[in-house]
């Protein structure tokens, strides 16, 4: 059986050229992929039975930028998702220039849902931005359910805390809409959480073990990008602040022996039967960047085995170098 016929197996990089990428396992047995593409002036979908496949596979157009004011910018980490029988998209956006002034990183955040059973076909409305307490930089959210919530969390900048973006949650009234409190569950405090910038951004959302975990990156995105990890216990409540434990040291980072540098803003998939978890995340296979590393187009999206601590909490162990991997040899990726 080749490499790509057989789903327990995959090559690194699973997509090239896609930073913040998203891969959802979805009942039909198709993994549907989305990240942001180099150029960011749109969104993508494609989808594939295995992982190996996603390569391979057709993307298809859902949704392009304006030319100009709100949505024509840098069109950054969109995360699609299927909340009660619709397909949802999660993105941030910036504006173009406008005369002098730059709107380049007026991020805010926006949805787009899909009534097709299949997202690569139907339409793509917009369901307008994502509105929070303040009117400032803001991106990267996602959602999940828990005991019948939608949750939303996300990166935005306080004006009233130093630093780029903290996370937040809130439960939603529904996919477009935040209800209640919203609650700042960290902050960037940590040596390795403020390199270039106070950055803590990227969540991704993994449930098990009767913890609920938020995965998320810290610093600038060129090789002193690297996660953390956020833990509560499933019973807890998830807006009190006090419920989220914070990992003092990273989960996932630069492993330069294995030739990969900056791994992060991830996403949480499984195997095909659902037996094994899996990271995706993004790295690059150099360590210096020329100008802004946004800007470099070199992030890949890549695929990793996740093995479980006694203790019931995640090991990422350390990012492994590109080729095959096979969900048969866990031993590969433990740290």
């Amino acid at each position: 059986m080749s490499l790509q016929q057989n789903p327990m197996q995959w090559n690194n990089p699973v997509v090239a050229q896609r930073a913040d990428p998203w891969v959802y396992l979805h009942e039909d047995g198709y993994y549907y992929f989305t990240g942001s593409v180099p150029s960011y002036d749109r969104i993508e979908v494609r989808r594939a039975r295995t992982l190996a496949e996603l390569a391979g596979a057709e993307p298809v157009v859902a949704w392009r930028k304006y030319e100009s004011g709100p949505m024509s910018k840098n069109i950054w980490a969109p995360e699609i998702h299927y909340i009660d029988e619709k397909w949802y998209i999660y993105f941030a956006a910036g504006q173009a220039r406008e005369g002098e002034v730059d709107h380049s990183f007026r991020h805010r955040m926006y949805v787009l849902e899909n009534e097709s059973p299949n997202p690569l076909e139907g339409t793509w409305v917009e369901k307008g931005q994502v509105m929070t307490e303040w009117d400032s930089f803001a991106l990267d959210a996602t959602t999940f359910k828990h005991r019948g919530k939608l949750y939303y969390v996300w990166a935005q900048q306080d004006p009233n805390i130093k630093g780029n973006s903290n996370l937040y949650i809130s439960e939603m009234e529904n996919p477009w809409t935040l209800k209640g409190k919203q609650t700042m569950i960290t902050t960037p405090e940590y040596d390795w959480e403020v390199i270039g910038f106070l950055v803590n951004e990227g969540a991704a959302v993994l449930k098990k073990n009767g913890k609920i975990f938020i995965s998320y990156s810290a610093s600038a995105t060129d090789h002193n990008y690297k996660m953390g990890l956020l833990t509560a216990s499933e019973d807890a409540d998830l807006l009190d602040p006090a419920s989220w434990i914070k990992s003092k040291e990273p989960v996932f980072e630069t492993n330069e022996a294995n030739g990969q540098y900056g791994p992060g803003h991830n996403s949480f998939t499984t195997s095909p039967d659902g037996e094994t978890d899996i990271v995706i995340y993004h790295s690059r296979t150099y360590k210096e960047t020329i100008g802004d590393p946004l800007y470099d187009g070199n992030r890949h999206a890549r695929a990793q085995i996740i093995t479980w601590n006694e203790d019931g909490t995640p090991n990422f162990g350390t990012p492994v170098a590109d080729g095959p991997i096979s969900l048969q040899q866990k031993e590969l990726v433990k740290g």
